[in-house]
């Protein structure tokens, strides 16, 4: 697996930027759903991107979904706000770090009930 460069980098997190809020205006899911893009891939060629996002008080699922759909129009929106020479085709993944971050707090809570008391 080739590391991104720092050009790959430095646009990984200007279209990380750029997306957080524009997701929460194109999507329009309402107040009762976060979403929040965690982490950008950008392929070397700079034409495509694998935009990892979180979903809370929400359905993941559905969530996805809607950015599915969307994705044009996110594009579309997109463009202006970073001035790419490409703008790149983006393609939305739910992240695996949020579920393994709940899990382990569901664990760790666990065990602080069922541990021996410390006082």
């Amino acid at each position: 697996m080739r590391e991104e460069s720092r050009r790959q980098k430095r646009i990984a997190r200007l279209l990380q930027e750029a997306l957080g809020p524009l997701l929460l205006r194109e999507l329009e899911l309402g107040a009762a759903t976060l979403v929040t893009v965690t982490h950008v891939d950008i392929l070397a060629d700079l034409r495509s991107a694998r935009v990892f996002v979180s979903v809370f008080d929400g359905d993941p699922a559905a969530v996805l979904r809607r950015l599915e759909e969307r994705a044009g129009a996110v594009r579309r929106h997109l463009a202006p706000l970073v001035e790419l020479k490409y703008n790149p085709e983006l393609f939305f993944s739910l992240d695996p770090s949020a579920d393994m971050d709940a899990r382990i707090e569901t664990l760790l809570q666990g065990t602080r009930k069922d541990g021996p008391d410390r006082d």
